[in-house]
């Protein structure tokens, strides 16, 4: 697979209100995504709340949207587990479906001590799949696990052969730009902090995976334009108002706030499972009153966003 340039949506969970799942809203999702220009899918992923689904609900969940991408989309699916047994059983499947490219967080209960451990791990479960190309998904902030990405990669690219590059989860630019240019750039590093978007691309982002990207890809896509045609002023006043969007939800807890936001835009991907919880009646009309101080487009109009 080559580099992926644009965005790619790391997909929400889309439950019933018993909280079981509710696969039937997946294709509209799939085609607003292609309507935005995305490139592709991230799913069962943490905005997928993969971790709060079992292993049957999962491959359901990579399955549905396979055969709503239909190959016009790229369908990346998480199979990160506690067990390296299941995750391996994940990659599997995922292979089988016809899926683009797989990826996994590191072991967030027993922690990897070490990066040769983390990157054995993820040995064993890439080789599961080994037509499939491999990102590690680096996320410090939920896992509790990090290592220098660069001695990750050195080591990595002997043990996986498959590997593909890294999901980039986390603040730190400057490592970022180290992986970017690892080798010559020979692995394809994906950003993602949506926040920080214009900051990876002043340091050679082309691609990133976001949560922010199911309802405001389009806006996005203005940061990207502005700062590749030399437009800098704009894109950091565009970028300026995305991030004015994401504090206007992280107030709450951020996936259901999200959640809310895709419904305010007229895709209704249900409840969240415990320990997340939807927002309350207070919290939802707090979070419109936000969005609305803002010019947020969901605030005003559903088919604005």
């Amino acid at each position: 697979m080559k580099k992926i340039e644009g965005l790619i949506a790391a997909a929400f969970s889309t439950l019933n209100d018993d909280h079981s799942l509710d696969l039937g809203v997946i294709p509209a999702l799939v085609e607003k995504f292609i309507n935005d220009g995305l490139k592709g899918v991230f799913v069962c992923g943490t905005n997928g709340e993969g971790p709060n689904l079992t292993l049957e609900e999962r491959m359901l969940v990579a399955e549905a949207y396979v055969k709503a991408a239909n190959g016009r989309l790229l369908v990346m699916v998480h199979v990160g587990h506690t067990a390296i047994g299941d995750a391996r059983k994940l990659a599997a499947h995922a292979q089988a479906i016809g899926a683009d490219a797989i990826s996994a967080v590191a072991a967030f209960y027993f922690k990897p001590a070490s990066t040769a451990l983390l990157v054995d791990s993820l040995a064993e479960i890439a080789s599961a799949a080994p037509q499939l190309p491999f990102y590690y998904y680096h996320i410090p902030a939920v896992t509790g696990v990090s290592v220098d990405m660069i001695d990750f990669l050195s080591l990595a690219e002997e043990r996986i052969p498959t590997l593909a590059g890294i999901k980039y989860t986390a603040a730190t630019i400057h490592e970022y730009q180290a992986c970017l240019h690892y080798k010559g750039g020979k692995f394809d590093i994906l950003f993602g902090y949506d926040e920080l978007l214009l900051s990876a691309l002043a340091v050679g982002a082309k691609g990133a995976i976001g949560s922010t990207y199911n309802f405001a890809a389009p806006r996005y896509y203005e940061v990207m334009h502005h700062f590749r045609a030399g437009r800098l002023e704009s894109a950091q006043q565009e970028q300026l108002q995305l991030v004015k969007m994401i504090r206007a939800f992280v107030k709450f807890s951020p996936i259901p706030a999200q959640k809310e936001i895709m419904k305010l835009c007229g895709h209704n991907l249900g409840p969240c499972r415990l320990p997340l919880a939807a927002l309350s009646t207070s919290d939802q009309l707090a979070l419109r009153k936000s969005l609305d101080a803002i010019g947020f487009p969901a605030a005003a109009s559903p088919a604005s966003c």
